[in-house]
């Protein structure tokens, strides 16, 4: 497993607890995290699971002399993979507030998947170039595929990153977004996208896509709240809508194309996760599953504002002028 927070709190502790219960009966388990998103994960947390046999280790971008001053990369992915068999990804890390115990945020709204079968494969590869990365070691495992014993569908794992040649998680958004003919709908906790994204927004939107995005109402980074009030200026003269959501925080990543695609991961529609975080992201082709994410969607939507042209038309000078920086800082957030 991997995840970008770990915290030693409730949920964490509860974790340790039984993964050091796996490694008494036996069971080989491989725990990577983020060096900077758990940079508050103390030492006596990791030292009890080491002294357990879990082989628990930091993905250090920093790792190898041209990179020891490499702090903007981060390895964002949350992946959970059992036996070859079975795995889970999606936007949930590893402590209280994913469930909804930070008296601060209050509830909190997520969303992972669950798969089986040989798409497993992919998954669990993914997570093995991160260990060898981390730890120099390739550990043996079951490579030959499982066919699932719930289902048929299409699934396709993309991890994307800054190892990769080309810009593979900015090109997935684009062509999801220029094949759609119906229906693109968004949920992202961070909306700062580049042009290219805009441009095929606004372009989909034109030959009559309808197109929603789902945005949190309580923001938990300032900087990229205001830096979307920006994106909401210029994408709403289009037709496109905004949803801000009001029951608690969203930080599901998820895409919903036309009745005939669901992309589930960790990636957000920002810069940060199109070329500087690696990421993760289950793509589906089944429209029986895109019916259920149509169902989750439209229960969003029940529990959002809807975004008006006077929401930012109505703000004070000052909100205008922080939204205008923020929108210059936009690459870099």
């Amino acid at each position: 497993m991997q995840f970008y927070i770990v915290h030693a709190d409730g949920l964490g502790n509860e974790l340790s607890s039984r993964l050091i219960n796996k490694t008494k009966q036996g069971i080989r388990v491989y725990f990577l995290y983020d060096e900077l998103g758990s940079m508050g994960l103390p030492a006596t947390y990791i030292n009890a699971l080491k002294e357990a046999g879990v082989q628990i280790a930091p993905f250090n971008t920093r790792k190898g002399k041209r990179n020891r001053f490499q702090l903007n990369f981060r390895n964002h992915r949350k992946i959970v993979v059992v036996d070859g068999k079975t795995a889970w990804i999606g936007g949930h890390n590893v402590g209280d507030e994913y469930l909804g115990r930070d008296p601060e945020i209050g509830k909190w709204r997520d969303t992972h998947v669950k798969i089986e079968g040989p798409a497993v494969i992919p998954a669990q590869l993914s997570f093995i170039e991160d260990l060898r990365w981390a730890t120099n070691n390739i550990p043996e495992l079951k490579w030959k595929p499982t066919a699932s014993q719930h289902g048929d569908m299409s699934v396709l794992i993309m991890p994307t990153g800054p190892a990769d040649e080309i810009e593979t998680a900015l090109l997935m958004f684009v062509h999801i977004i220029n094949s759609a003919k119906h229906r693109i709908w968004i949920s992202s906790p961070y909306f700062v996208p580049d042009e290219s994204v805009i441009s095929a927004l606004m372009l989909a939107r034109l030959r009559g896509v309808d197109i929603r995005i789902i945005i949190p109402e309580m923001p938990d980074n300032k900087l990229m709240y205001f830096a979307a009030y920006s994106y909401f200026d210029e994408l709403s003269e289009c037709g496109i809508q905004f949803y801000r959501y009001q029951n608690g925080f969203t930080h599901e990543k998820v895409v919903l194309a036309d009745s005939s695609l669901s992309a589930i991961g960790t990636a957000n529609f920002d810069n940060r996760s199109f070329r500087l975080n690696f990421e993760i992201t289950a793509l589906i082709g089944d429209t029986e599953f895109c019916r259920h994410s149509r169902a989750m969607f439209e229960q969003s939507f029940a529990s959002c504002r809807l975004m008006q042209g006077r929401d930012f038309d109505n703000k004070p000078f000052w909100f205008k002028l922080v939204v205008r920086v923020c929108r210059l800082m936009s690459p870099v957030l």
